[in-house]
C-alpha cells in the first residue's frame, strides 16, 4: 500500500522560499501521477500543482505559475514543490496526493497528512 509524508513546511516572510517533499513508501512514484494540494482556514482544498506519471507533463494553477515548480525523483521515491516569492496568500496547510490514473482524476486515491506553510511579515 502506497503511503505518503509531506515536510519541509514552516513560516517564512513574504518574499521566501520554502521546499516541500513529499515521500513515498511502500510502493514508488513512478506508476502514479503526484499532485499538491492546499487548503487555507476557511476555504476549500484546491489543487496547486500535478505532474504525470512520467514526469513530462505538469499544471499548475494559475495562482503559483512562475512562483512554485514541481518536480520528482523515482530513485528516492519523493516529489518535490519548490515555491518562491511566498504571498500570505499561500498561507495553507499542504497536501501531496498520488493516483495511478491521471492529473485530471476528480478524486486522488492516496493522500499525505500534510504539513502547515504560513507566510507572514
Amino acid at each position: 500500500q502506497l503511503r505518503l509524508a509531506e515536510s519541509g513546511g514552516g513560516s517564512v516572510q513574504p518574499g521566501g522560499s520554502l521546499t516541500l517533499s513529499c515521500s513515498a513508501s511502500g510502493y514508488t512514484l513512478k506508476n502514479y501521477a503526484v499532485a499538491w494540494f492546499r487548503q487555507a482556514p476557511g476555504k476549500e482544498r484546491e489543487g496547486v500543482a500535478c505532474i504525470n506519471h512520467s514526469g513530462g507533463m505538469t499544471n499548475y494553477a494559475d495562482s503559483v505559475k512562475g512562483r512554485f515548480t514541481m518536480s520528482r525523483d523515482y530513485a528516492q521515491k519523493t516529489a518535490y514543490l519548490q515555491m518562491n516569492n511566498l504571498k500570505p496568500e499561500d498561507t495553507a496547510v499542504y497536501f501531496c496526493a498520488a493516483d495511478r490514473s491521471s492529473c485530471y482524476v476528480p478524486n486522488f486515491g492516496t493522500w499525505g497528512q500534510g504539513t502547515q506553510v504560513t507566510v507572514s511579515s
